[in-house]
């Protein structure tokens, strides 16, 4: 029979629900139903009223603390309540290996052996809520026709009743959960209170009565005596609260453990300073009998029980772990960092000595990375697999669902393949990376000796998974946005520049380190009509749009050099071009007409920053030009021109202000240092100087700007 609790969860309901008289309607329904199919813990959920989330209205049979993280589900959550309610079905999970392959997240909370089965609470026309109830493991793997029809034909009576409460407008609100009550007298009344008392004391071993929330309502002067603890103490507390030695998550999983899967569990301590004890756990849905008794072959035991303080983790990841490998993965950009990542936080955590990363292309596998093998062809080899080809990875990866080989005898019996493409492996586990709903690819991870994988175990692998796959489709896209952007960054620059009579020219393009790797910066130079003409500008903002402008404006500067217009008339021309896109941005710009043949050069310049020049004797001055605003501002703009003497020897450095701004770097004090490195280096071979330039520059580290840079040395022309 089932009883009121002790008022853990009426102190958290609603005070109408606490004050609310009547029949409680859900209670009521949840214990037949779990009496009449001999579930032995269950909830009920409850429709929230304006939100697509399932509430937990009343619990039974086992502490809420149990399903604590699923108070509140979304309906689009992968765990069974809400698939019961999308689906309007039952949904059966036979045990912990069928909870661990279905529903990683679950299994990673409660990795213990227990059955359950989740159903819709809905008429034809609405979903009220949904029902879970849960089995001890030893529950057969299948639901059976008589618990299948006692279940969906109490969850359909529960839906009419709903029905017609909502119909009536009288709520239904949560109710007090229900716990197995105490038994009243079942050894009272056999040999009586005092008895009963005495013949627990007279047993040589310590026994203990916990409750379903593990509290100590009993123990003897044995007990008490080996736990080093006086019975008042631990009178209505847990064990791993109030005994230090005992507070570790693995003691405390233990009870959780019996109390799911109603089979008897055990586990040894160390007492300090150096006695071993062991505590046996018997399970019953009113609570637990625990047995201590001092632990026999204490040297074995040393050899494997986790002693306090040699750093061995009570599970196989922690949550610190967990949580920074999910703070690590949101900052990995690329592919390539994901599967660094996976090789130095994974990989040891877990145990095993090598990973591949494995994704697909036009229905081929490829590897997308991989750490820990001394010969890297055996990992190439899948490379261009086609995925309709029989093998472990290409299964994961179409087919969503983890593979898990002890041994390679158990590899080798289901993909005989594998036979000639030995590894130098033992065991491996292939898990599928899931992202969106589809699979990205597949992370294999290889142990150097035979592994075996329990189910809590792949319930954690697989979760790692999700993590994992979330980083690589954001690293994915990452790159294919990169490719894109130096795709169109490459497609609208020169590939190389003219070779021109008394100039020489080199130019340099660095991206932003933010962002899209893609921007508005751009340069040319144009042979036209026996002299050379020489642009450089930048677009405002790094995106695509920029990029696309850019392309414009050069396009448009080529052609109006082409048919010979002057600087300042191709800088008008090309500001009307930009008013007439209509585009919201603007551009500075930098034109000149270089005539070395005459020494000298004619520029015009709009907003952009001032060039500098080298003399041939080294001193370097910043040529303060004449100009006009930023292109696509005014279209009665006008732009004067300056004329500059270009000496044979001379060097003219154009440039946008990504190489000498910076964050908390003064702009002016920028310029000085370009103009200092430049004197100093200016007679360096030209390609060596922009290499130079760009290579020390102020805002070339971090840039938060593309960066462009264009040289330009005179020579003899004869």
């Amino acid at each position: 029979m089932v009883g009121v609790s002790d008022g853990q969860r009426s102190a958290q309901a609603p005070a109408t629900a606490r004050t609310r008289v009547g029949r409680p309607l859900l209670s009521l329904a949840l214990a037949s139903m779990m009496d009449e199919v001999h579930a032995h813990s269950g909830a009920v959920y409850l429709r929230a009223a304006e939100e697509p989330v399932l509430e937990m209205a009343v619990m039974a049979g086992l502490p809420r603390a149990f399903a604590a993280p699923w108070e509140r589900v979304g309906l689009s959550a992968p765990i069974p309540v809400a698939e019961a309610v999308r689906e309007r079905r039952l949904v059966w999970v036979g045990g912990e290996e069928d909870m661990a392959r279905r529903y990683p997240r679950i299994a990673v909370v409660l990795p213990y052996p227990f059955a359950l089965a989740a159903l819709p609470v809905a008429t034809g026309s609405t979903a009220y809520g949904a029902v879970f109830v849960t089995w001890p493991g030893s529950h057969p793997p299948e639901l059976s026709d008589r618990e299948r029809d006692h279940l969906t034909a109490a969850c359909d009576r529960l839906a009419v009743r709903l029905e017609r409460a909502a119909e009536e407008s009288r709520p239904v609100f949560p109710e007090a959960d229900l716990l197995a009550g105490s038994p009243v007298g079942s050894v009272a009344g056999t040999l009586g209170t005092v008895e009963a008392a005495r013949l627990v004391a007279r047993l040589p071993y310590g026994l203990c009565s916990l409750d379903l929330h593990g509290r100590i309502s009993f123990a003897n002067a044995a007990a008490a005596e080996l736990i080093g603890v006086p019975v008042s103490r631990l009178l209505g507390t847990q064990l791993w609260a109030s005994v230090p030695w005992l507070n570790d998550p693995v003691y405390e999983d233990r009870y959780r453990a019996a109390l799911l899967s109603q089979h008897t569990t055990s586990f040894v301590a160390l007492r300090p300073p150096g006695d071993w004890l062991s505590f046996r756990l018997y399970p019953s849905t009113t609570g637990l009998s625990v047995r201590v008794t001092r632990a026999r072959a204490v040297a074995e035991m040393s050899r494997t029980a986790p002693r306090a303080g040699d750093g061995t983790p009570a599970r196989l990841v922690t949550i610190s772990q967990v949580l920074s490998l999910a703070g690590a993965l949101t900052e990995a950009a690329g592919v390539e960092d994901v599967v660094q990542l996976v090789a130095d936080e994974v990989v040891p955590a877990v145990g095993a000595q090598a990973l591949v990363v494995l994704g697909s292309r036009a229905g081929r596998l490829h590897v997308l990375g991989h750490r820990g093998y001394q010969d890297p062809r055996v990992v190439e080899r899948f490379d261009g697999l086609p995925l309709t080809e029989p093998t472990p990875g290409t299964r994961a990866l179409t087919s969503g669902v983890p593979a898990f080989f002890d041994s390679r005898r158990q590899l080798e019996h289901l993909y005989p393949a594998r036979h000639a493409t030995p590894d130098g492996f033992a065991a491996w586990a292939y898990l599928p990376l899931i992202a969106s709903g589809r699979p990205v690819g597949t992370c294999v991870l290889a142990y150097a000796e035979p592994h075996s994988f329990p189910a809590d175990e792949r319930a954690v692998l697989t979760s790692l998974g999700s993590l994992i796959a979330q980083a690589l489709e954001r690293a994915m896209l990452y790159d294919a946005k990169h490719r894109l952007a130096h795709g169109l960054q490459e497609a609208l620059l020169p590939h190389s520049l003219p070779r021109l009579p008394g100039v020489d020219a080199a130019a340099r393009y660095l991206p932003a380190t933010q962002g899209m790797d893609i921007g508005g910066d751009f340069y040319d130079l144009v042979p036209s009509h026996g002299v050379a003409a020489a642009v450089i500008g930048d677009v405002q903002g790094h995106n695509v749009t920029a990029a696309g402008l850019m392309g414009q404006i050069r396009t448009a500067v080529r052609a109006y050099t082409t048919v010979g217009q002057p600087p300042e008339e191709v800088m008008r021309s090309t500001n009307r071009l930009l008013i007439d896109l209509g585009s919201d941005l603007f551009a500075s710009c930098l034109y000149l007409r270089l005539d070395p043949a005459h020494g000298r050069a004619v520029m015009a310049r709009a907003g952009h920053p001032p060039p500098l020049l080298r003399r041939p004797d080294g001193k370097v001055r910043v040529l303060d030009l004449a100009g006009g605003p930023l292109l696509g501002i005014d279209d009665t703009a006008t732009y004067p021109t300056t004329e500059v003497d270009l000496a044979p020897g001379s060097v003219l450095v154009l440039y946008t202000d990504g190489l000498i701004e910076s964050p908390g770097v003064d702009i002016e004090d920028a310029l000085a240092d370009l103009g200092h490195r430049l004197a100093a280096s200016g007679d360096l071979p030209l390609d060596a100087l922009a290499d130079h330039l760009v290579e020390h520059g102020p805002g070339t580290q971090d840039r938060l700007d593309d960066v462009a840079l264009l040289l330009l040395r005179a020579r003899e022309t004869g």
